[in-house]
Formats: structure tokens, sequence, C-alpha cells
């Protein structure tokens, strides 16, 4: 290559602007996020908190049912103390008409068939809604006698089953003939 000759005495002309190096966009901000995360951070809490409140109601549920359970167990260890049949009878029947109680309002004032039905409401055998109903019998005539064991295992029985929402059968209304 060769040199273009420059006469002496000519100024040169500038080349151009003076150019300046690219210059990036400063970084984006991590604060405020993007809609997207404030809808992730919203769902996120969501569950959490649900979680949370299942968590304590299946906690409340649980501890009730011990709490009931725990009562069965104290009456029948009260009955190997003393003995007294009628008393642990009147135990195991206000235990069953209380927790009868959350279901239909009317438990505690129920006799006869319609305590029955109450009772017929959680699915049970013959034989242990016979024992459940004897013991209001045995409540009133202290000096009969009934299975004890028989009796709280029956109680137990219908108690497991009954401390679960899910195993109540809706009520039965008859409708009148016209």
């Amino acid at each position: 290559m060769s040199a273009l000759p420059t006469q002496p005495g000519a100024t040169t002309a500038p080349a151009g602007p003076t150019l300046r190096d690219i210059h990036l966009p400063p970084e984006p901000s991590w604060w405020p996020p993007a809609p997207g995360w404030w809808m992730l951070g919203a769902l996120v809490l969501t569950a959490l908190l649900l979680g949370v409140w299942l968590w304590r109601r299946h906690r409340g549920v649980t501890r009730q049912h011990e709490q009931v359970l725990l009562e069965l167990d104290t009456l029948a260890r009260r009955h190997q103390h003393d003995a007294d049949q009628a008393a642990l009878a009147n135990g195991l029947h206000q235990l069953l008409r209380r927790v009868a109680r959350r279901h239909d309002a009317m438990a505690t004032q129920q006799r006869g068939e319609a305590w029955r039905q109450t009772l017929t409401r959680v699915s049970i055998d013959t034989t242990t809604l016979d024992r459940l109903l004897a013991l209001e019998h045995v409540i009133y005539r202290p000096q009969s006698k009934f299975d004890h064991v028989a009796a709280v295992a029956a109680v137990r029985q219908w108690l497991d089953l009954a401390l679960k929402p899910s195993n109540w059968k809706p009520v039965v209304t008859e409708q009148a003939h016209a």
C-alpha cells in the first residue's frame, strides 16, 4: 500500500465525530418484583395459611377425639375401683348423649325409639346397639346386672365412629301421607 502524498501547508480535515464506547443500560432492579412474582407470592402465602388452618383444625378434632376416649377410660377405671354399675352406666350414657348432641340438638331429650334412631345414624351392629340402649335401663334399675366390659367396648366402638362426622347418616324424615 502506498500512502497518499500530502502537500505541505495543507491542513487535514477532521475524520468525523469522536465516538464514545457503547454503554449498556443499568441492570434491572430486584425491587419491585414483576407482577408474576407478586401472584406467586400471594399463592404461596394462601397455600401456607390454608395448610396451617387445616392442620389446626385436624389437631383440634384429634384432641377432642382423644379427650372423649380419655373420659371413657376414666369412667372404666373408676368402675374398676368402686364397682358402682349405676355410676358407670350413667357416665357412659351421658357421654353418648353429649357426642350425639353435636349432630342432633335434640339428642339430650330423646327417649325410646327417637334415641334409638339417633344411635343408628352411625353404622353399628345390632348387638352393639342393644348394649347401648341397655345403659338407660341400668341407670334406673341399679340392682340389675350388666356386662360392664361389653358396655364399655360398645360405647368405645360407637364413639370411634361417631366422632368422625362423615360416619353420620342424614336424618330420615317420615313424610305424612295425605
